[in-house]
C-alpha cells in the first residue's frame, strides 16, 4: 500500500543509493556499447563552493538533458569535477590558519602551505559534490576530475595537460612575457581577471588641479591648464596631459609642456581623441601606469609609464628610477613614500591646496573597481606578467560559429560572442598566488628563462645555452584558473594521452552554462579546444540567465535576499525545486524565484501521488501484457492520445532547449488531463458495477499512464518518479531502474474521434465553469443548460455524457432548442452553441454595470503603465527589475481586461 503522502526526505537518499548501487549514471555500460554517445561537461564549481541558486539552475537543466538522452538510449557521459579556484581556496586555507593561530603562509613557506591546501581538500573540500547529488545530478561520479589533478604532481595527467599546453603555446609564439597593466588586488597582491572585479558606486570627489605651462626654456609662463581627477595620488606618475585635437580652447597648447606640481617633471600636452571636450575641463592627466585608458594614450604619445605604487598599493618613491628620472621632486612629495594610497591622496590634495594649485573640488559619484573576494579597491598596476596572444585563436573560434559548427542558444548571444572576440585583448594568465598550476618556466641568474615540461628539461636547455649546468629557479607565479578550465572538455577525457574516452566522447555535445562567462570560459574553451585538438569542444552552447528574487532584484548577501536551494530542498524536496527552475527557464529571461512557486510544484508532486494512490485503491494494477493500441473505450483512447501528444511536445521542446515549454507540456498533461479530467471522468467506470470489461481496460489504462507519466516527468522530477516506478512495477520481473528505462514511445495512439468526443465534454464543462465564475453565479446554484441547434450526433453525445455534465458543471438539467432562450449567456464550444438561462439567478444588468466599471479601471491602469513604459527617461533610469515589473503588471491587466470583455460579450448576448 502506498504511503498516504510523498515524503521527499524519506525517499531521496534511498533513491540516490539505488542509482549508485545500480551504476545508473555510469558511462560505457555494456548494453550501450553501440549507442550514440551524448557528452556534457559540468562547469566545474569551485572546490570551496556550496550550492547556490545559480548552481541549482545550471545543474538542473544539464540533468534534464542527460536523463532525457539516457532514456532515449544514448551512451551518456556527464563529466563531473571541481575547479581548484586559486584565490578562493588560498583565502579559505589562510583564514583557517589564522583562526587556529598558526603561522602564516609566508612563515611556513610555499611547499608546506600547498600541503595544507591538499590536506584541507581531502578533509572538507568539494562539499558541493554531495550537494549536487542531493539535487539529483546524474553525473558519472566515478569519473570525477579536479583541475589540479589528484595530487598536483608533475606526472599527474591533468598537470601534464596544462603544462603541455603552456609549453606548446610558448613554442608557437603565442605565450609571451610583457609589462602591461593588470587588475591588481593589493590585499592578495595578485593580478585578477575582469570577472573578479565588481564595479561599485562610490560617493567621492573630483579634484581640479592647475598645472603650470612652461616655455621652451622651462620657465613658467603664468598660464595654467586645469585637469580633473578622482585619484590625486596618481599625479605623481603623470607623463602627459591630453586634449581633444578639435578642442579649440587648447589647440595652441598642443606640443607645449607643463611642469608637474610637487614632482617638477616636464610633461607634454598631447592631442588625443580620448579626451572628451564635454567632460570636466576637457583636459585629462595621463598616468599610463595606473589607468587602462591612459596606458593606451601613453603608448600613442610615446610616454614611458611610471609606477608609483608598490604591490600593497603604498606610495613607492625611494629608489624608484622611473619616478626620479627627469624630475625634481619637492621634499614634501618624497615624504609620501610608504604611505597608503588613500592617506597619500589626502596629503597630495593638501599640498596642492597649499600651493594654490587646487582650483575646484566637486562631489562625484562614480564606479570604483573592487575585488569580489578581498572587497578592497582594485588598482590598475604595471607589472611583468605572462600573456596569451589570443587574436589568432579567436579567429578560429569565430569561424566555427559562423560555419555553424557551434551554435548558441538563444541565438542572440552570438552577437555578444562576436563583439568580444573581434576586439579581444591579450589574456593575462599569470597570478601571484601559491595555489594553482605553477608556471613551467625556470630562470637563470642572468635573467634568461627556459620554458619546459620539467626542471630536467629546463636544465638541459640552460646547459645548451651556457655550456654547463647553471642554477635555475622556477617562476613563482601560477596560472589563471581559467587556463586549466579552458582545457576541461578534453583534459577530463585523458588528453594529452590518446585514450578510448577521448576518441569516443570528444567533441562533446551540449554545454550548459551562465551567460556571464561567455568570455571567461566558453570562448577560451573554444579557442584552446580548436587550437589544441583541431575540433570544436561542443556543438551547442545553451546560456541560461540569472535567478533573481521574487521582486526581480539580484540576489546578494548584503541585501539579505539570497534564497538557499538546500533549504528549499529540505522544505519542499529536490523535485519541487527542479521543476520550478525548469518551468521558469524561458530562453533569455531571468528567473524571478518566489518560494510559493516551489510550494506550488510540491503540490503538483502531491497531486500525482494522490492520483496514484487513488488508482491503487481502485484496482489499477500495471499489467505486463497491456497493449495501449488495443484499447476500445473512448475515454481511454482519448487519454492515451493526450499522453502521446504530451510526449511529442516535451520531446520537441527539450530538443529545442525550451525547458519551460517542456515543463508546461508535462504539467498540463499530468495535472489537467490525467489528474483532473481523466481520473474524474473514469470514476463512474472504476467505482460502478457496470461493464466489467470496460472497468478492467480502464484500470489497466490508468496504471499504464501512471507509468508513462513517471517516464515523462523523470528528467524533471527524478526522485518522485523513480519511487512511483518502483512501487507500481513491484510485480514485474527485471523491471530495473527508471533512470535506465526507455523514453515513452506512444506514436500511433492519437485518436481524433475520441479527442472530438471527450474534448467536447471537457471544453463544455470548462466554458460553463468560466461563465459561472465571470457572471457571479452562486457556487451552490444548479443552473439549466440549453444546447442550441444540435444535430443527432450532438444530441446523442450530450445524452451519453449527461450524468457527467450534470455532476461536473453543477447543472439542474440539459435540454435542446432551435434558438437560445432570452436572458441566457451563450457559449461557443467546438462549433456548437450552448446557453445558460440565468434570469432569476443573476441580476444581469447589475453584472454588466459591475463589469463595465472593472473594464474602465483596468483600461486606466494599462494606460498609466503604458505611459510610464513610453517614457524614455524612466526606461533609462529605472533598474531592469522595475521595468520588468511594470511590463508584467501591464500584461496581467491586459489579460484581465480581455477576460472582462469576454464576460461582457456573453452577457450582451443574454
Amino acid at each position: 500500500m502506498m504511503d498516504k503522502t510523498f515524503d521527499p526526505a524519506a525517499v531521496e537518499a534511498r533513491i540516490a543509493s539505488a542509482w549508485e548501487a545500480g551504476d545508473a549514471f555510469k558511462t560505457g555500460r555494456p548494453e550501450r556499447a553501440d549507442a550514440e554517445p551524448f557528452t556534457m561537461v559540468i562547469p566545474p564549481p569551485n572546490v570551496t563552493g556550496s550550492l547556490h541558486m545559480g548552481h541549482a539552475l545550471n545543474n538542473t537543466l544539464q540533468d534534464i538533458l542527460c536523463r532525457f538522452e539516457r532514456m532515449r538510449g544514448r551512451d551518456v557521459l556527464w563529466q563531473p569535477g571541481t575547479d581548484h579556484a586559486g584565490i578562493a581556496t588560498q583565502m579559505v586555507v589562510e583564514r583557517r590558519m589564522m583562526e587556529a593561530q598558526e603561522p602564516g603562509r609566508r612563515e611556513i613557506g610555499r611547499d608546506a602551505f600547498v600541503e595544507k591546501i591538499w590536506a584541507w581538500k581531502a578533509e572538507s573540500g568539494g562539499a558541493i559534490v554531495n550537494q549536487l547529488k542531493r539535487l539529483g545530478a546524474s553525473c558519472d561520479w566515478s569519473r570525477e576530475r579536479f583541475t589540479m589533478g589528484l595530487n598536483g604532481a608533475p606526472d599527474d595527467q591533468m598537470v601534464r595537460a596544462v603544462t603541455k599546453t603552456f609549453v606548446d603555446l610558448h613554442a608557437q609564439g603565442l605565450i609571451y612575457r610583457d609589462k602591461r597593466l593588470v587588475n591588481w588586488d593589493p590585499k592578495f597582491q595578485t593580478a585578477i581577471s575582469d570577472l573578479e572585479v565588481l564595479q561599485i558606486e562610490v560617493k567621492g570627489h573630483l579634484w581640479h588641479f592647475d598645472y603650470p605651462i612652461v616655455d621652451k626654456s622651462g620657465a613658467e609662463t603664468g598660464e595654467v591648464i586645469t585637469v580633473a581627477t578622482t585619484r590625486p595620488e596618481t599625479m605623481l606618475g603623470d607623463t602627459a596631459v591630453a586634449v581633444h585635437p578639435d578642442d579649440e580652447r587648447y589647440t595652441h597648447l598642443v606640443g607645449r609642456h607643463v611642469r608637474l606640481p610637487l614632482v617638477g617633471r616636464l610633461i607634454p600636452i598631447v592631442a588625443d581623441t580620448y579626451s572628451d571636450p564635454e567632460k570636466g575641463t576637457g583636459a585629462v592627466k595621463i598616468t599610463p601606469a595606473h589607468d587602462f585608458n591612459d596606458f593606451e594614450v601613453g603608448k600613442r604619445a610615446g610616454c614611458t609609464p611610471i609606477n608609483i605604487l608598490d604591490p600593497e598599493a603604498r606610495i613607492s618613491l625611494d629608489g624608484n628610477a622611473a619616478f626620479l628620472k627627469d624630475s625634481n621632486p619637492e621634499p614634501e612629495a618624497l615624504a609620501l613614500h610608504g604611505l597608503d594610497r588613500f592617506e597619500a591622496r589626502k596629503r597630495v590634495v593638501a599640498l596642492m591646496e597649499a600651493r594654490e594649485r587646487l582650483a575646484l573640488v566637486e562631489p562625484n559619484t562614480h564606479a570604483v573597481p573592487h575585488g569580489d573576494r578581498s572587497n578592497v579597491v582594485i588598482e590598475p598596476y604595471l607589472t611583468d606578467q605572462w600573456y596569451v596572444n589570443v587574436k589568432p585563436l579567436a579567429e578560429r573560434a569565430l569561424q566555427a560559429v559562423r560555419d555553424g559548427k557551434t551554435r548558441f542558444v538563444p541565438e542572440n548571444y552570438e552577437k555578444t560572442f562576436f563583439q568580444w572576440l573581434e576586439n579581444i585583448e591579450p589574456w593575462c594568465i599569470s597570478r601571484q598566488l601559491w595555489w594553482g598550476h605553477q608556471i613551467p618556466v625556470w630562470y637563470d641568474d642572468e635573467g634568461g628563462f627556459f620554458v619546459a615540461s620539467s626542471e630536467a628539461e629546463a636544465q638541459a636547455q640552460a646547459a645548451a645555452k651556457h655550456g654547463d649546468a647553471v642554477t635555475l629557479h622556477r617562476d613563482e607565479d601560477v596560472l589563471d584558473t581559467w587556463f586549466s578550465s579552458a582545457l576541461w572538455p578534453f583534459s577530463t577525457l585523458g588528453w594529452p594521452d590518446s585514450t578510448p574516452e577521448l576518441d569516443r566522447y570528444y567533441p562533446t555535445n551540449t554545454l550548459v552554462t551562465g551567460k556571464d562567462i561567455i568570455f571567461f570560459w566558453v570562448a577560451r574553451m573554444m579557442m584552446l579546444g580548436l587550437h589544441v585538438t583541431g575540433r570544436v569542444p561542443f556543438d551547442t552552447v545553451y546560456l541560461h540567465t540569472l535567478v533573481r528574487d521574487a521582486s526581480g532584484a539580484k540576489m546578494s548577501k548584503s541585501k539579505g535576499n539570497v534564497v538557499d536551494p538546500l533549504g528549499l530542498i529540505d522544505q519542499y524536496g529536490a523535485d519541487a525545486l527542479r521543476f520550478t527552475l525548469a518551468a521558469m527557464a524561458a530562453q533569455g529571461r531571468d528567473i524571478k524565484l518566489a518560494v510559493n512557486r516551489v510550494e506550488g510544484y510540491r503540490n503538483f508532486a502531491t497531486k500525482l501521488w494522490n492520483a496514484s494512490r487513488f488508482a491503487e485503491m481502485n484496482g489499477c494494477v500495471l499489467r505486463a501484457d497491456y497493449r495501449p493500441e488495443a484499447a476500445t473505450e473512448t475515454l481511454n483512447r482519448w487519454a492515451l492520445g493526450e499522453a502521446a501528444r504530451a510526449v511529442a511536445e516535451v520531446s520537441a521542446a527539450l530538443d529545442a532547449y525550451r525547458f519551460n515549454d517542456a515543463a508546461a507540456a508535462a504539467y498540463r498533461f499530468v495535472w489537467n488531463i490525467f489528474c483532473d479530467w481523466y481520473v474524474e471522468l473514469a470514476k463512474p467506470v472504476l467505482q460502478g458495477e457496470g461493464d466489467a470489461a470496460a472497468k478492467a481496460e480502464t484500470q489497466a489504462t490508468v496504471a499504464y499512464l501512471i507509468d508513462q507519466i513517471a517516464k515523462l516527468l523523470h528528467p524533471f522530477m527524478p526522485f518522485l518518479t523513480e519511487e512511483l516506478w518502483s512501487i507500481k512495477g513491484e510485480a514485474i520481473a527485471d523491471r530495473g531502474l527508471l533512470a535506465l528505462a526507455p523514453w515513452p514511445d506512444l506514436s500511433g495512439l492519437a485518436d481524433p474521434d475520441a479527442e472530438s468526443e471527450i474534448g467536447w465534454v471537457v471544453d463544455l464543462v470548462s466554458e460553463i465553469r468560466s461563465a459561472r465564475s465571470e457572471t457571479n453565479v452562486p457556487a451552490g446554484a444548479q443552473i439549466p443548460l440549453v444546447i442550441v441547434g444540435a444535430d443527432e450526433a450532438l444530441r446523442a453525445r450530450a445524452t451519453q455524457w449527461q450524468d457527467t455534465l450534470l455532476r461536473l458543471a453543477r447543472l439542474s438539467d440539459i435540454s435542446f432548442a432551435d434558438t437560445a432562450p432570452k436572458n441566457a449567456v451563450q457559449l461557443l464550444v467546438r462549433g456548437s452553441v450552448a446557453a445558460l438561462p440565468l434570469e432569476g439567478i443573476v441580476d444581469l444588468k447589475a453584472e454588466v454595470a459591475r463589469l463595465d466599471k472593472e473594464a474602465v479601471k483596468a483600461a486606466s491602469e494599462i494606460g498609466k503603465i503604458e505611459a510610464k513604459l513610453g517614457n524614455a527617461d524612466f526606461l533609462a533610469r529605472a533598474p531592469d527589475e522595475v521595468v520588468d515589473e511594470q511590463r508584467e503588471r501591464r500584461d496581467a491587466e491586459t489579460a484581465r481586461l480581455e477576460k472582462i470583455r469576454e464576460a461582457l460579450a456573453r452577457l450582451s448576448e443574454a
